[in-house]
């Protein structure tokens, strides 16, 4: 059974989430502009449909403290003309496998190897319901993918963690390096997706809750400054504070690396590994930053990327029960910046440095009561 495929179980589809991220560089077709886009196909709390979609962010929903209860297409782009579009979908209208990654919304599709789909949003809509969280406008898209590298976390995404419900926001990357080739079509206006271009990514996330903070870089386009070529390479971080059986750890994240055929890993969670890593992040009124160092017994990597805030979105999720905490939770596809590699021997030997663009990103973090 493969971990991209639907994991919520009895319990949790009644107090949980379950959601297909895609991300990816097309082409206009006349203008020659490079756009990054993104799509996930989401639910929340299928377990508790019982015929009308509920939209917990409606004023009237949050009244009351009614949870939230839909599927979700959520597509969009980021840059000048940034969007997040969100069309939403009875229950009825959901089917996905627990076997692989086969997913239907209404008439949208997503498999580990084809996507197909549409949102429109009008402005009317976007202004007069608050609940759907979204900007107007209209997107569709028909894709290939290739996913030629993946990052399995481990064992904290397991079935058997996954029924004690060990942690609240669980991540499985299927297509940490993924080839896209298709059309997308974004207000009427058409972009080239070519594999050689598309810089691609697919993960998924499904749990109870969302991290705080909340923390995620991949970058897929990365050039030798060393070598001044392009590099077959990948990196891919995401975490937060884990919530590991109602236990907050403190800050934590998982950093995987693909370097010319050679993937290393740096994962609290693997203590035989002997990683360890420190990031933080910033920001001021032009740019969000990331800045990490992940090192273990073979390697250290030296990270610094950023973003500009005006190409970035503020993204738009409630958990289960209906809150929305995350309201300035950084988004884009814009990240820019270095990976320093060293040896990690006595003299830190430099093997490489990396210029990396087109990144995915994400930081966000709510302030918790005491």
């Amino acid at each position: 059974m493969s971990k991209n495929a639907f994991r919520l179980n009895r319990k949790t589809k009644k107090n949980g989430y379950d959601w297909w991220w895609h991300s990816f560089v097309g082409r206009h077709e006349t203008t020659g502009e490079l756009r990054p886009f993104f799509i996930e196909y989401y639910v929340l709390n299928p377990g508790l449909w019982n015929g009308k979609i509920v939209l917990g962010q409606d004023p009237g929903n949050r009244a009351i403290g009614k949870k939230p209860v839909y599927a979700m297409l959520k597509a969009g782009c980021w840059g000048i003309e940034k969007a997040q579009l969100h069309n939403f979908f009875g229950i009825d209208e959901f089917r996905a496998s627990d076997k692989v990654l086969d997913c239907e919304i209404g008439t949208s599709v997503v498999t580990e190897n084809y996507l197909k789909g549409s949102v429109a949003v009008s402005k009317e809509e976007a202004e007069n319901n608050p609940g759907m969280m979204s900007d107007a406008g209209s997107m569709s898209w028909e894709l290939k993918a290739s996913k030629r590298i993946k990052y399995d976390v481990g064992y904290g995404s397991s079935r058997m963690f996954n029924r004690l419900k060990a942690f609240e926001m669980y991540w499985h990357v299927a297509g940490m390096l993924t080839e896209f080739e298709g059309e997308v079509i974004f207000n009427d206006e058409r972009f080239i997706v070519s594999p050689e271009t598309s810089y691609g990514y697919q993960d998924k996330n499904w749990g109870r809750d969302y991290s705080n903070p909340w923390i995620w870089l991949n970058c897929n386009n990365l050039i030798s400054l060393k070598n001044k070529n392009q590099v077959d390479a990948s990196i891919d971080i995401g975490g937060g504070c884990p919530n590991v059986f109602g236990i907050a750890l403190k800050r934590r994240i998982l950093t995987a690396f693909s370097y010319n055929g050679k993937f290393y890993e740096f994962n609290f969670s693997k203590f035989w590994k002997y990683s360890k890593q420190e990031f933080s992040s910033s920001e001021d009124e032009q740019y969000i930053y990331w800045n990490i160092n992940s090192r273990n017994r073979e390697i250290i990597l030296d990270i610094h990327f950023k973003c500009r805030k005006d190409y970035l979105l503020n993204v738009n999720y409630e958990n289960p029960r209906g809150e929305k905490n995350h309201n300035k939770l950084w988004n884009g596809g814009h990240a820019e910046g270095t990976i320093t590699i060293y040896r990690n021997n006595k003299e830190q030997t430099l093997i490489d440095q990396l210029q990396g663009s087109f990144g995915g990103c994400e930081y966000g973090e709510y302030a918790v009561e005491r």
